[in-house]
């Protein structure tokens, strides 16, 4: 049956909003007047749009994490489905988890209900899910997902006020260096020029940057325009696109940040996955989509072919010589002794303590260089001023 949303008042007047089952838009009022509660608006609930939706990694972590506190208090699947849902205040993940309890309901596996949602749920949520409903250990399974999505996000933060801070502060610089060029030295050379001083090179050289610098900028966005254009065609073939990804892998300190991010990444997710069961392969297909690095997803795509094929795991991972020195020892030791999800952790484990350390370095370097930098051209704009005005003091006393 569809699932229908609904907003009724109750008898006290209040304003009351919440989702049925019914095979009709009549019967979903009937059901909403049988709850003593008198209907304002039933509509159905649209699928089409819900599939387009993306819901907050916030919001599906406090769902996760719900579910899993009710599942683990012996609560049917359905009904923790509908206590979760009325509970969400995002009422586009409170309409999805209503049409995944219809499906429920009609005999559908929770797992195979998610996917029809994509963009909500990846492909690894899909298959844990998926794993623990077979193997009925949900409960479980759920408060997993809930750490590593947690843990996931706290990352994401971290790679993102790493990229901020400098681009603002980057930004910033670049705006004060433009408006002293455009405005203020202009201002004062244009002075000498009137009483017919001969200017030094340096103040020609800045006066006519900044005569031009409309155009300079504009030349500059057209050639990053184009640059992104003739990056984008270039990356439409696959090995084009793995060149280039590798290429920005090797770029000194970013690229390095970069593989440390997305090794981490990957470690976590295979913890999650081997601890729910699944065999190494398998693991190797769901968590090779958690890389955006599409030559490290190949690397691993490589990886998964030789372990089905019977090669050495390991053997695969030194010889595409990309991946951290660490990560390859411990996951071989892991190998060896057949505790890999245990040193998988310890890899994430330790990739979490490198981002931060990268990160402090990286920031704390980042502000002296830009100031440094900052500082030179403000000390040319003020030499470009004063040099002129110490020409003409030097021709005035002789």
């Amino acid at each position: 049956m569809p699932a229908y949303s609904y907003i009724a008042f109750d008898i006290k007047g209040a304003k009351k909003r919440g989702h049925v089952s019914a095979q009709s838009e009549r019967e979903a009022r009937k059901l909403v007047k049988d709850l003593n509660l008198t209907p304002l608006e039933v509509r159905i609930t649209n699928t089409k749009i819900i599939n387009n939706i993306k819901v907050k990694n916030k919001d599906i972590v406090i769902m996760t994490r719900q579910l899993s506190t009710l599942l683990d208090a012996s609560t049917s699947i359905d009904d923790s489905l509908k206590i979760t849902a009325d509970q969400s205040s995002n009422k586009d993940l409170s309409n999805i988890l209503y049409n995944i309890r219809e499906d429920i309901i009609q005999g559908k596996r929770l797992g195979n209900s998610m996917k029809a949602y994509p963009r909500v749920f990846n492909k690894t949520y899909t298959s844990l899910v998926s794993a623990g409903d077979s193997s009925g250990n949900l409960d479980e399974i759920f408060d997993n997902l809930a750490d590593y999505l947690e843990q996931s996000a706290e990352i994401k933060q971290k790679v993102v006020s790493a990229l901020t801070y400098p681009i603002i502060l980057v930004g910033f610089s670049i705006s004060v260096i433009i408006a002293l060029l455009a405005f203020v030295l202009p201002q004062v050379v244009g002075q000498f020029i009137k009483s017919g001083t001969e200017l030094p090179l340096l103040t020609k050289a800045l006066l006519f940057i900044s005569n031009n610098i409309l155009f300079i900028c504009l030349i500059f966005i057209i050639l990053s325009l184009v640059g992104f254009f003739l990056y984008k065609n270039y990356i439409n073939s696959k090995l084009n696109l793995l060149k280039a990804h590798k290429f920005i892998l090797g770029i000194p300190l970013i690229g390095n940040f970069i593989l440390l991010t997305e090794t981490e990444r990957f470690a976590s997710t295979m913890t999650l996955l081997l601890n729910s069961g699944m065999n190494l392969d398998v693991a190797l297909d769901e968590s090779s989509g958690v890389f955006n690095n599409h030559y490290l997803k190949d690397q691993i795509r490589i990886s998964r072919e030789e372990v089905i094929e019977g090669k050495d795991f390991v053997g695969s991972l030194i010889r595409s010589k990309i991946f951290p020195d660490i990560f390859v020892q411990l996951i071989s030791s892991g190998y060896k002794s057949g505790n890999l999800p245990k040193m998988f952790l310890k890899v994430s484990s330790f990739m979490k303590n490198e981002i931060e350390s990268k990160r402090s370095i990286f920031l704390s370097l980042l502000e002296p260089i830009v100031i440094i930098v900052m500082g030179g051209f403000v000390m040319m704009i003020v030499l470009a001023i004063l040099l002129p005005i110490m020409q003409m003091n030097t021709l005035s006393l002789g």
